[in-house]
């Protein structure tokens, strides 16, 4: 609720102005709220005279601490006649089990299936104490009413404190359905989460264009959601013979509440582009290439180190690669072993995408580059310079070897 202290407030009509949705207005010398407030707090930032404030309705202590565990959707593919969870589950699961460790509560996974076997070893080798299965026929394919209905009614349930999915095109469907059905705070494509002494979940996502880093928190309701990317965390180290319990779920599913159907699978035939999401080795190219001539050199140094070739967004604005293989933001987040950035300045947007590369060796003339802030090794040169020499010296020891 937003209340204004009439007392305090001049008229001066810097929420009125200020108000993205119009939703502010001043009426005989006093600040008032419309019907379409959003609560978001605009008016009560360019306050001068502090006379606005933001009343929410806080959970109780006592209700907040119903909600304990760390939840994870496992999203399958299919391998076979068997469905096996995609590598960002696995991601999540080394995160989520870190955040569970802190709050002192424990790590479970939602597996959905329609009937066929589910690989599990994994999820309980990476962290999982714990899986919450459901089982109907009417999920064979995602479906955005099928799924909602499911977690939903799992999360509800089960009470969780935390509530984690990877932001694949799936997941970046599902999770705003769930949160909306049950009016949840959702974070999406966060690039770090931690706990903080509150034990609220921090949730830090790049922001205005990726120029900021902006950390959010949902105090007001449970579970706290979020989604991240692939390749944002490590997959940890597996413990191989590691089990949990395995619970299987009741929720009404039918047909009725699916109101949409897969009627064919077509198979559309593109122009292979070599994927970069899984490459152990990346060359990356931007700006301080040059030209599109010179990405022979990117491409030729990928090649000897068996890796595949990248770039930033500039260059694939400049239609030199195609946005398949951009790296950053609005590409494709990478954690290869070894990611060499080739006249990469490191703006924030690039280096939310590689980041949790485990070596990062930078190429640049302008020695006071962002990028080096991130390197752990980086050559100050011309590029089309130093490309030449590391390609031959690569070369001469494969030959020796």
């Amino acid at each position: 609720m937003l209340v204004v202290d009439s007392k305090a407030c001049t008229g001066c009509k810097l929420c009125e102005k200020n108000c993205p949705f119009s939703a502010m207005i001043v009426v005989e010398g006093t600040a008032k709220a419309l019907e379409n407030c959003t609560l978001c707090g605009a008016c009560m930032n360019v306050c001068s005279e502090h006379a606005i404030q933001i009343e929410r309705a806080q959970a109780s202590p006592e209700e907040l601490a119903r909600y304990s565990g760390v939840f994870i959707w496992a999203e399958c593919e299919e391998h076979g006649d068997r469905l096996v969870p995609k590598k960002v589950v696995l991601e999540l699961l080394h995160e989520g089990r870190r955040l569970a460790e802190q709050l002192g509560e424990q790590v479970k996974v939602l597996v959905l299936t329609d009937g066929r076997p589910v690989d599990l070893d994994p999820l309980f080798a990476h962290g999982a104490d714990g899986v919450i299965r459901y089982e109907n026929k009417l999920l064979d394919r995602y479906s955005t009413d099928a799924y909602t209905t499911v977690v939903s009614g799992i999360i509800a349930a089960k009470k969780p404190s935390v509530f984690l999915l990877g932001a694949t095109p799936d997941g970046r469907d599902l999770a705003p359905r769930v949160a909306a059905r049950l009016k949840l705070g959702l974070t999406a494509d966060c690039t770090m989460l931690e706990i903080n002494e509150d034990r609220q979940l921090v949730q830090t996502r790049p922001a205005f264009g990726g120029n900021i880093m902006a950390s959010i928190l949902t105090p007001f309701s449970r579970p706290q959601m979020a989604t991240v990317r692939p390749n944002v965390f490590q997959v940890g180290d597996a413990a191989p013979g590691r089990t949990g319990e395995v619970e299987d779920f009741e929720v009404t599913l039918n047909k009725g509440a699916v109101r949409t159907r897969l009627l064919e699978v077509e198979a559309v035939v593109e122009e292979a582009v070599e994927s970069i999401e899984n490459a152990r080795v990346i060359v990356a190219a931007g700006q301080g290439c040059q030209a599109l001539e010179n990405l022979s050199l990117i491409r030729e140094l990928a090649e000897e180190l068996g890796g595949s070739m990248a770039g930033s967004r500039p260059i694939v604005e400049a239609g030199w690669i195609p946005h398949t293989i951009q790296v950053g933001q609005s590409g494709t987040t990478v954690s290869p072993d070894l990611y060499i950035a080739v006249g990469i300045s490191g703006a924030v947007q690039h280096v939310v995408g590689m980041s949790g590369s485990r070596t990062i060796v930078a190429i640049n003339n302008d020695p006071e580059a962002p990028i080096f802030k991130v390197a752990d090794i980086g050559i100050v040169g011309d590029a089309m310079e130093i490309l030449p020499v590391l390609i031959r010296e690569i070369r001469e020891a494969k030959a020796a070897a």
